[in-house]
């Protein structure tokens, strides 16, 4: 497929991370899938997909089906499979360093300290593909971050955080209207 944007949103599969703080990039794409009227199902790897058009391009909306720190062969076999160049490969994930609903995006760079994307950028053996942030941290983190980034959002944050998630899909889609530079400086 040529011209085809893939749009993976970062999180753990199954009911007992739902609207934890890891799961926001997942919560991410099942936005868009609502909004564009897209039905995920099982894809040719370890993710789940729904594939839409969005104006002249095809996108796929994915959600790997591995665990957080093990995104990156779900991301390959995709990448693999539909042949998506990399400067179509956007990835949203949380990030404990930006404040609680932040958004942060980049065309390319390191990961940050956050285990799925080191897995995907290992996977890739590149670290030139778009990533879009979303904010889960809190003046008053813990030392252990694994614990708090499984833990679902309390309930003074969920308003903050569902504008976040709101936010990020509509970075989503001006990405695709009107490129990478244009959203970063409509919502970084």
């Amino acid at each position: 497929m040529q011209d085809v944007y893939a749009v993976v949103g970062l999180g753990n599969p199954g009911r007992r991370y739902a609207g934890t703080r890891h799961n926001v990039g997942y919560e991410v794409v099942a936005l868009l899938a609502e909004r564009w009227g897209a039905q995920p199902g099982s894809g040719k790897g370890d993710y789940l997909v729904a594939s839409c058009r969005r104006g002249d391009v095809q996108v796929l909306l994915a959600q790997p089906t591995t665990y957080m720190n093990l995104s990156g062969y779900a991301v390959q076999s995709l990448v693999s499979y539909y042949g998506i160049e990399l400067e179509r490969l956007l990835t949203v994930t949380d990030d404990v360093n930006l404040p609680l609903g932040q958004l942060r995006m980049r065309r390319e760079g390191s990961a940050g300290g956050h285990k799925g994307l080191e897995n995907i950028i290992y996977q890739l053996a590149r670290d030139d593909f778009m990533r879009l942030r979303i904010g889960v941290g809190a003046d008053d983190m813990p030392e252990d971050l694994t614990g708090y980034v499984l833990e679902p959002f309390r309930k003074d944050e969920q308003p903050v955080i569902q504008q976040a998630v709101a936010s990020a899909a509509d970075a989503v889609e001006a990405i695709l209207t009107d490129g990478i530079e244009e959203a970063m400086n409509r919502f970084n």
